[in-house]
């Protein structure tokens, strides 16, 4: 029997989130209830809740980056039990069978996964996300939250976090490697932090200098202004991976010049317009321009287990859930340090 929960929705695309109802699932065998404590805004919600992506399934209710408290869990639940902090990232179910899904990779699953919201279910039915009172989801697509790190700064580890946990890894950054990152927003805070925690000497790359102070304080060994053209001649061939955070289309010949030879610029941001690239910016140094999405499982639990260790949660914003319309024209205003947070409470 489904049950109805408290929400905030976009009714369609690009109007105002509103308050309303949104059913929830019985808790089945593996599923766990969770009542949400704090709900992270990305701007991918944003992308979303305005069809800039493609067209949405409204309402919609956003929200993937979840903390909480499980509440209620299925007879065959092994993994999670009353009382857990648990968190939900981007997605909450895939095929489970093919090679990606088996090899921890799910969130590269061939069927495409069924995201936390915005999506189908197994049944059909449209999933919501976390600007909600409650969630049920199955227990292995649920993450512990270990008790270092605080739940409304976890909560958005569960995506910005993990996305730069995962190209960080992959790429193997850590002591004598020389890391760049794109842009000091929700994303790029929490790329500075973890690649310090790795070991890696951290630049930020920002339109301009304003957030100098917070990038260093958060781990950067520099900064610089990338609307100085001097930052390009200067910083040539300097990085051996250069991650974009940014969401709008960037020079990519001017960035991929910063990275040396055998090296990487690797995009998390999303734009939703196509981009330039010339040929030989790739040809002549040998170099790599990639994409990585998301992490896995097995990868967001060590991504969480990493981040308690050495102490990092997200800056933090804390709003009420009828703040939401202003923050997403705040996000849009890039007038955020570095993350909103949700208080599920006020939902």
């Amino acid at each position: 029997m489904t049950t109805n929960v408290s929400a905030y929705a976009a009714p369609a695309a690009n109007a105002p989130l509103e308050r309303t109802t949104v059913p929830r699932r019985a808790v089945g065998e593996h599923d766990v209830l969770i009542e949400i404590k704090y709900a992270g805004i990305c701007h991918s919600d944003i992308h979303q809740a305005r069809n800039g992506w493609g067209e949405g399934i409204f309402p919609m209710v956003p929200g993937h980056e979840i903390a909480g408290i499980v509440t209620e869990v299925g007879p065959g639940v092994t993994r999670h039990q009353v009382g857990d902090r648990v968190g939900v990232g981007c997605f909450v179910d895939s095929c489970r069978e093919c090679a990606y899904c088996r090899r921890g990779l799910e969130q590269y699953c061939v069927t495409g996964g069924t995201g936390t919201y915005n999506a189908l279910d197994k049944n059909g039915e449209p999933t919501y996300g976390g600007y909600s009172s409650h969630i049920v989801v199955d227990e292995n697509y649920t993450l512990r939250i270990p008790e270092g790190i605080a739940l409304d700064e976890a909560a958005p580890l569960l995506c910005a976090g993990i996305t730069l946990y995962s190209p960080l890894a992959h790429w193997q950054a850590g002591p004598g490697k020389k890391v760049a990152i794109v842009g000091l927003g929700g994303l790029g805070h929490m790329g500075v932090k973890i690649a310090h925690a790795l070991g890696a000497e951290v630049t930020v790359l920002s339109q301009s200098l304003k957030k100098q102070e917070d990038g260093l304080k958060l781990g950067a060994d520099h900064y610089y202004a990338t609307s100085d053209p001097e930052t390009f001649t200067r910083l040539a061939g300097s990085f051996d991976l250069v991650i974009s955070t940014v969401s709008a289309p960037l020079d990519f010949d001017a960035y991929l010049s910063l990275v040396r030879t055998d090296g990487a610029l690797v995009n998390v941001g999303a734009p939703e317009e196509p981009v330039k690239v010339g040929l030989f910016s790739l040809i002549g140094g040998r170099k790599t321009l990639a994409g990585s999405m998301i992490g896995g499982i097995a990868e967001t639990q060590e991504m969480l287990d990493f981040c308690a260790e050495h102490g990092l949660g997200a800056e933090i914003e804390l709003i009420s859930a009828d703040r939401i319309n202003e923050a997403y024209e705040r996000v849009i205003a890039s007038d955020v340090r570095y993350r909103f947070v949700i208080d599920a409470s006020t939902i």
